[in-house]
């Protein structure tokens, strides 16, 4: 069976997810039968919200596509990716900027997975500038994120805990 005939692992901090985040999952279940949008611990970095909201808002933001499950994870994603039977990890690229840290990640996952395939997907242009990052400091400033984020993210985003 080809990569393209099996699970794909779209792997993410998702602090939030974006839409741009989202356009490449959708594109991602274009391509592949089944789909796992997989919500890293993120243990190594500092996130806004939890692991669970994480969760939740990608489960909202992705709920209308039937070929797309959403899962969490720890550790390292080539065991994530083996434990679920996937062949093929989805990353998506947004500008040169992304290119040498996305191409060092993929020749590590070969090495620790050599049968596992590193795809990498861009975004539609409207969302090329995209970030996580960015959306909580516009939101942190006060800033409308509405036409970046799904709606569960946005009205998160606007109350003033955030």
């Amino acid at each position: 069976m080809s990569a393209w005939e099996s699970i794909a692992v779209y792997p993410g901090s998702f602090d939030p997810i974006t839409l741009g985040h989202m356009d490449i999952a959708k594109r991602a279940a274009l391509i592949f039968p089944r789909v796992i949008v997989a919500v890293s611990e993120a243990k190594h970095k500092p996130c806004v919200f939890s692991l669970g909201e994480r969760l939740y808002f990608v489960q909202e933001a992705l709920s209308g596509i039937p070929n797309i499950e959403v899962s969490s994870f720890g550790g390292l994603l080539t065991d994530f990716v083996k434990r679920v039977g996937a062949k093929a990890i989805i990353r998506g690229l947004r500008a040169v900027s992304d290119f040498e840290y996305e191409f060092k990640m993929a020749w590590m996952n070969r090495r620790l997975s050599p049968e596992t395939e590193t795809i990498f997907l861009i975004p539609s242009e409207e969302f090329a500038y995209l970030s996580s990052s960015l959306v909580k400091e516009i939101a942190a400033m006060g800033g409308d994120v509405s036409s970046m984020v799904p709606e569960v993210v946005a009205k998160k985003l606007r109350k003033p805990s955030v």
